[in-house]
Formats: structure tokens, C-alpha cells, sequence
């Protein structure tokens, strides 16, 4: 329980769970431990490990763990902490999306005792008078109880008639799989506490929530998203894994290491009173962090790599050893700054060119550049930096 409880927001009921374990210890049967993949979002970072991680320690206690590919109840969107309805997916997408989960969440489970499920396989077959029954086991006032809904609801926001849904079919995934314990975010509470509502209506045993913390992002507001570009991806390369993560705040390095990593509980303890003690330089425990981070999801090797190529760059001021390369004809040998970062594909658009020259972003060959109407000339090879990590060279050729 130690183990289980540690970074955990709520077990209901923790009683429950202490019995479920006990019984599973004297029949020697593990529990059915369940996860529902979202397919709409196949890149994982950081904010998804902390649930996965929680989920590999149940398997190291010897439970099984199911992963559900959530591919039928994709194609409705699952509305939780949206303000507007979220578009649905194609099948095929959702499977597509799904083997990708797989393969990425991998790095933190052991391949060989997860067990992964697509709901299809019994939503699919429900027919249109079992999901009417179905509907008929839950009010639109305990619907109307998810904070989504009631903001949404008074708001004037639309809410279709589908999306109320979708708690109801992950439900049905806890009674086809006869889940004992459900994981989740601490958004997915009122969907998980459904789930133990309809295993009673069917007779089940009702499962175990346990919810985990969001993520906070690299930008030390918001929830850890891709769509909001404050995330590290746990494929993403040990370099940009490494840069990333010394660039959160120091705010959250204790929450980075308790549920992003899995250091002792006396080690936590002695980080924290570091902390609070600034007997230590934040930035050299944010650096520990970086290498153990880098290490968990490539190695040691990559992570001493890392950290060496960000003191060249960044704190040496040099520049990386292997840098793409752009070539780029350029009429009289001259572009605007604009107009090279667009064609070059480091922004998406000049507006964004133009902020980022704008909040000091961007330098040629290690000059800042401070006006959106600057001229770059091309006689020779250039390096172009963007942001704090992305470098391009830009190799002039003939027009």
C-alpha cells in the first residue's frame, strides 16, 4: 500500500482496495487493473507516464494490467474538461492511434504482462435496446454533476445528447472486463465513479478508483499538452528530453521527480528539505532531474550526452556538433528574416516569425536579430537559431 498510495490524489474506497488486495494475496489471483487509452491523442509525454507508472507498479506487485483502446468511444469524444464537444474519430484512425499508444507506453510497462483491448469488441454488438437500458441506469441530473457539463450547460454551450454517452460505455469497459481497480487523471473521477455504478447495476463487484495528478507543463501553468507546447515526449530525443526539463520551474521539481521518476521515498525526502532550505542550487537539482529523466527512457550514456552537448550550447555558447542543413536560394544573395523562416520551415506562419523575433527568439550566426524587417544575406553558410534548442544551416545556393 506504500507503494500503491505514493503521488496518488484519492483511492475510493482505500478500504475496498486493502480488501480486494488481501483476497487476491490468500487466492493467489491478481487483479484486473484497467487504463483507457484516449486513441485521439497517440503521442505521450510526461503527463501520460504518471498514470502508466502508477499502472507498472500494480504489474511489479504481480496484478494484470488492461490497457483499453477506447477506438468504439472514440468516435463520440470524450467531453471530460473540454468547454465544447471534442470531434470524434474514424475506426481506422482510433486503431491506428492505438498500436501507437501501445508501442510508446511499453517504455514504462512490461509488453509481456499487459493484456491490450479494443471496446469495440463488446460495444460494438450492444444493440440499440441494451444501450436504451443501459441509459435508463443513470439521471441527466447526475450528468449534469460533471463540472464540464454544469459550465457548459449555464454557459450556453452546446452538450449533444452523445456525449452523455460516453461515460456510460467506459463504464460498460469496467463490466466487460471485470476491472478491479480503475487508473485515471483526477479529470477522469465522475467517469471512473460511473464505472462503479453500472458494475452494480450488472451485478459486479464495483471497482477501485484511483486517481493520479495532472502533469503541470514546462511552462508552469497548464496541464502538461502537446496542443499547448509545454510537454516532453517520451520519444522525443535525449537532447530536447534533457533541455526541456531543466526548463520548467523551480517550483516543480519536487512534483517532477515524485511522479515522473521513481526515486526513493528518502531520497524525496532530502530533495524536499534541499528545497525548502536552498542548501542546494535549484538549477544543479534541475539537472539531476534532466539526467534521470533522459536515462529512464533512453540511458545513462544519452543522458551524460546530453548534458554535456547543453553546457557546449548553452552554457559555452557553442553550437551543436551535427546540425541540419538547408539549402536555400536566395535572389542578389539577400532575404527578409521573415520570409527565410517561413520558407525554411521553422515557423508556420509570419505572424509567428514575427513574435518570436519580436521576444528576442532568433539570431544569425549567433547575432540576435531585434527587427521583423531585417535582411540575412546568403554569400556563405549561416546558422540560424531558433528558440533555445533548434538550429538550422542554411547553405546558400544558386536561384
Amino acid at each position: 500500500m506504500d507503494l500503491i498510495k505514493r503521488g496518488v490524489s484519492e483511492i475510493i474506497p482505500e478500504g475496498e482496495l486493502v480488501r480486494k488486495i488481501e483476497k487476491s494475496i490468500q487466492h493467489q489471483t491478481p487483479l484486473n487493473i484497467k487504463l483507457g487509452c484516449d486513441p485521439s491523442r497517440p503521442d505521450l509525454h510526461l503527463g501520460h507516464s504518471v498514470v502508466l507508472r502508477k499502472l507498472r507498479q500494480f504489474q511489479d506487485l504481480g496484478h494484470q494490467a488492461i490497457l483499453i483502446v477506447g477506438d468504439f468511444t472514440g468516435m463520440i469524444g470524450d467531453p471530460s474538461g473540454r468547454s465544447k464537444t471534442r470531434p470524434s474519430l474514424s475506426i481506422e484512425e482510433t486503431r491506428l492511434n492505438g498500436q501507437s499508444y501501445f508501442d510508446q507506453a511499453t517504455k514504462i510497462l512490461s509488453a509481456s504482462k499487459v493484456k491490450m483491448v479494443y471496446n469495440s469488441e463488446w460495444l460494438a454488438q450492444m444493440s440499440f435496446a441494451e444501450v436504451i437500458r443501459l441509459a435508463s441506469k443513470y439521471t441527466v441530473a447526475r450528468m449534469l454533476e460533471r463540472d464540464d457539463f454544469t459550465i457548459r450547460y449555464k454557459a450556453g454551450e452546446p452538450i449533444s445528447v452523445h456525449e452523455f454517452l460516453y461515460p456510460l460505455a467506459q463504464a460498460m469497459d469496467s463490466v466487460a472486463i471485470d476491472s478491479d481497480v480503475e487508473l485515471g487523471g483526477t479529470d477522469q473521477k465522475f467517469n471512473l465513479l460511473v464505472g462503479r455504478d453500472i458494475q452494480r447495476e450488472f451485478g459486479k463487484e464495483p471497482q477501485v478508483i484511483l486517481t493520479m495528478p495532472i502533469l503541470v507543463g514546462t511552462d508552469g501553468t497548464e496541464k502538461m499538452s502537446k496542443s499547448l507546447d509545454n510537454y516532453i515526449g517520451i520519444s522525443e530525443s535525449p537532447r530536447e528530453m534533457y533541455g526541456k526539463t531543466l526548463s520548467i520551474s523551480d517550483a516543480l521539481i519536487h512534483d517532477y521527480f515524485l511522479l515522473a521518476t521513481d526515486i526513493s521515498a528518502s531520497e524525496l525526502t532530502a530533495l524536499k528539505n534541499d528545497l525548502e532550505k536552498k542548501s542546494v542550487n535549484p538549477r544543479d537539482i534541475k539537472r539531476s532531474l534532466a539526467r534521470k529523466i533522459v536515462s529512464m527512457y533512453h540511458s545513462e550514456e544519452d543522458a551524460g550526452a546530453a548534458e554535456e552537448e547543453f553546457d557546449r550550447i548553452f552554457v559555452k555558447k557553442d553550437v551543436p556538433d551535427e546540425i541540419e542543413t538547408f539549402s536555400y536560394a536566395a535572389p542578389n544573395g539577400t532575404v527578409g528574416i521573415l520570409q527565410l523562416l517561413l520558407d525554411a520551415k521553422l515557423v508556420d506562419s509570419k505572424g509567428e516569425a514575427r513574435r518570436l523575433i519580436e521576444q528576442g527568439g532568433v539570431s544569425v550566426d549567433g547575432m540576435k536579430i531585434a527587427d521583423i524587417n531585417a535582411s540575412v544575406q546568403l554569400l556563405r553558410p549561416v546558422i540560424v537559431k531558433v528558440g533555445r534548442r533548434r538550429f538550422l544551416k542554411i547553405v546558400p545556393i544558386a536561384p
